[in-house]
């Protein structure tokens, strides 16, 4: 399920290294989204039991991190996708999702969604997720249309 090179684990959220990278990815969605557009899961969010977080590493440096959030029995959201900086372009937030549709599907979801950024510093996770198939869409769960998000969704019925 995960590509050579990259250990994708479940992760309880707790580690040094994980809580560096997570306080940068919340830096950066700040930087380029208001506030009443953030919808960044916290630390204690990312615990929850409804949330499975992942963190992929090699050897023993911390490449990214990801995490799959049951909707409902058939529906799942992609959060908290992070690729260190320094681990830009090498493949990193490719393993994550293909190791989180690969989890969607055993569980038996049937679509799996995503809110991402709609300005230009969003436009590489777009167009990574546009590669695996995933279409813009409408709001889902609890969001409600906003000019500064893109709603995404793919069926997980086929993996790529």
């Amino acid at each position: 399920m995960t590509p050579p090179g990259f250990d994708i684990r479940v992760d309880d959220v707790s580690g040094p290294a994980v809580l560096a990278l997570l306080q940068e990815h919340l830096q950066s969605v700040v930087l380029y989204s208001p506030p009443e557009s953030v919808h960044a899961l916290n630390v204690e969010e990312l615990r929850a039991p409804d949330v499975t977080f992942f963190s992929a590493w090699q050897g023993a440096g911390l490449m990214g991190c990801g995490a799959l959030k049951q909707l409902d029995a058939e529906h799942g959201e992609i959060k908290s996708m992070r690729t260190r900086s320094a681990q830009l372009r090498r493949g990193v937030a490719a393993a994550l999702l293909e190791h989180i549709l690969a989890v969607a599907h055993e569980r038996g979801y049937t679509r799996v969604s995503l809110e991402t950024g709609s300005m230009e510093a969003f436009s590489p996770a777009r167009a990574l997720y546009a590669r695996f198939g995933f279409q813009d869409c409408g709001p889902f769960a609890d969001y409600v249309e906003d000019p500064n998000s893109i709603f995404m969704t793919r069926t997980v019925d086929v993996l790529r």
